[in-house]
């Protein structure tokens, strides 16, 4: 297994806050960030984790979003790679990191929309949308997605690429804001009158019993 720092408890000075214009003390905020009960979580994967399972640990509520008992950490280099399928289909309009508090916090953040079951070997097409991040420990820092192509979204798939020097990276909370529509299940709805065929409409030999004898 690979070694990964664990924070030292020395806060990263100087990360303002221009890219945000809300309150996260407000609980209506808190309603907002609730794609995560959206999440189809048995089916999520995280690609590079230390422990298996812990990816899927870091979607969960807002008001738990300090929580640092729940967390991942990369594994084998600093690379982690999320993809997150929903029960439905979601319209994303803005995302909230919270990484470690040292140099293992992600520096830059790519999206991409419905390309299920990603690898490392995909992430170099180009992203749906890209962000350089800030060191967010306190969750204050939203990125706002460009909303007409993050809508009818049923797989998310999130690829931090590096850190701010740390020779792996921690994640402690993914949040996720924007609408949630049921998905239609039209497919559901195909025509079923050939379940129970008509005999009239498939020629058939005719039936003879002295050629059928049952043992």
């Amino acid at each position: 297994m690979a070694h990964h720092g664990h924070g030292h408890s020395h806060g990263c000075g100087g990360h303002g806050g221009d890219d945000h214009d809300h309150d996260h003390d407000d609980p209506e905020i808190g309603v907002q960030y609730n794609l995560y009960m959206k999440i189809d979580k048995d089916r999520v994967e995280c690609l590079n984790e230390t422990v298996e399972g812990s990816g899927k640990e870091v979607f969960k509520p807002w008001n738990e979003r300090l929580d640092k008992s729940k967390y991942v950490d990369s594994d084998a280099d600093e690379e982690l790679l999320f993809n997150i399928p929903f029960t439905g289909l979601v319209k994303l309009k803005g995302v909230i990191i919270i990484g470690g508090e040292d140099e293992s916090h992600p520096d830059r953040m790519k999206l991409f929309k419905n390309r299920d079951a990603m690898t490392f070997d995909d992430v170099h097409v180009e992203a749906d949308q890209e962000f350089e991040l800030q060191p967010d420990p306190a969750g204050v820092v939203e990125y706002n997605t460009k909303v007409v192509r993050f809508s009818s979204v049923h797989n998310l798939s999130i690829y931090f690429p590096g850190n701010f020097g740390a020779d792996n990276t921690r994640v402690y909370y993914i949040g996720l804001r924007g609408e949630f529509t049921e998905m239609q299940r039209q497919e559901v709805m195909i025509c079923n009158y050939e379940l129970a065929p008509n005999p009239a409409d498939h020629k058939t030999d005719v039936f003879d019993p002295s050629q059928h004898s049952v043992y």
